[in-house]
């Protein structure tokens, strides 16, 4: 199985920092154009199947590369954006000074963060491994994508590389980055072969943001 891990493109409050979770924030026009030139980039890829989290800004990439493809998107519940609770539709600069103490432990032990209202990274990780477990098994020698979300794309290759969440920082995903990994079933392990991906956003550099936010 070769399994293509697909960030969105960009949103409003990708742009300006601004947390956002499961709140539903469509593509802003440079991630539109991000989704567009993945498409592009993608044209000569036979995917088999495209699943995608059911949160707009991840539906729209996943449609950019489905257009192409003449394939339709799969929601997937377990592709949603980790649920940030009361840090949703809030700034960066905000949740650093009205949640001190968990924000450090975000940004210093992330694995060990639980969001008030909300879930934690071994939440999504639950999540995520049971999806993997379902993809492999259903496409054995099949070429998937799947389009998510900054955390969950994260602990997606943490688990995909058999690292812990507290590695969680050392991966970065910038906006409409694009990710490939590769079973092998005489190993039994994922071997990567591509992650956070961003040369098919060449000609958008001087429009969109690179930061891992």
């Amino acid at each position: 199985m070769k399994l293509y891990i697909i960030r969105h493109g960009q949103t409003a409050w990708n742009k300006e920092e601004v947390f956002r979770g499961t709140k539903d924030i469509p593509l802003n026009e440079v991630g539109q154009e991000e989704a567009a030139a993945l498409g592009a980039y993608l044209k000569d890829v036979a995917f088999d199947t495209l699943y995608t989290s059911p949160l707009s800004r991840a539906v729209e990439t996943a449609q950019a590369v489905g257009d192409v493809a003449g394939l339709a998107p799969i929601t997937e519940p377990d592709l949603i954006d980790l649920n940030f609770g009361t840090w949703q539709g809030v700034s960066h600069e905000k949740v650093k000074k009205e949640f001190p103490d968990l924000y450090k432990t975000w940004v210093t032990t992330p694995a060990q963060a639980h969001f008030p209202e909300g879930e934690s990274l071994n939440d999504v990780l639950n999540r995520v491994t049971s999806l993997i477990t379902r993809l492999l098994k259903k496409h054995p020698e099949g070429t998937v994508a799947v389009f998510s979300h900054r955390v969950v794309c994260k602990v997606l290759i943490c688990h995909l590389l058999g690292l812990g969440l507290d590695h969680f920082w050392q991966i970065e995903q910038s906006t409409a980055c694009l990710n490939r990994f590769r079973y092998s079933a005489k190993r039994d392990q994922w071997i990567c072969e591509v992650i956070n991906s961003q040369c098919h956003l060449e000609a958008l550099a001087g429009k969109r943001t690179t930061t891992d936010f």
